[in-house]
């Protein structure tokens, strides 16, 4: 597995856009948070700058306008991010997770019948 970049949730913002269509130039990226925070075009150009540099995305040159695409995908970093918190908060500890999860949330029937094909899926593994 390659390693990741560790990427902040203001980041993760920028490649929610970048993951739902890309290439984007910046003024698209900007457009489509626009209405989700109050983010001036400067903080995203930097969030932008931050996530090249951890090669997290790439800028492909264009003569007007520079386009951005992602180098890592979603199902990539929501598996490093789910492993860190699990090890973080959990002690590595699925089980603990699972179980805490369970008191907490109320699960409809259909989310429960899900969770068990999935489990169903692991034992034949």
């Amino acid at each position: 597995m390659k390693d990741l970049p560790k990427i902040s949730d203001a980041e993760w913002n920028v490649m929610k856009v970048l993951w739902k269509n890309y290439p984007v130039t910046s003024s698209e990226i900007i457009a489509q948070l626009k209405g989700s925070n109050e983010w001036s075009p400067k903080t995203v150009h930097t969030l932008i700058s931050r996530l090249v540099k951890k090669e997290a995305i790439e800028v492909i040159k264009g003569t007007n306008h520079n386009q951005y695409i992602p180098k890592v995908t979603e199902a990539e970093m929501n598996r490093a991010e789910t492993k860190s918190f699990v090890k973080k908060i959990y002690n590595g500890s699925i089980n603990l997770f699972v179980s805490n999860f369970f008191k907490e949330e109320k699960l409809t029937k259909d989310e429960i019948l899900e969770l068990k094909k999935i489990l169903d899926e692991n034992m034949k593994e």
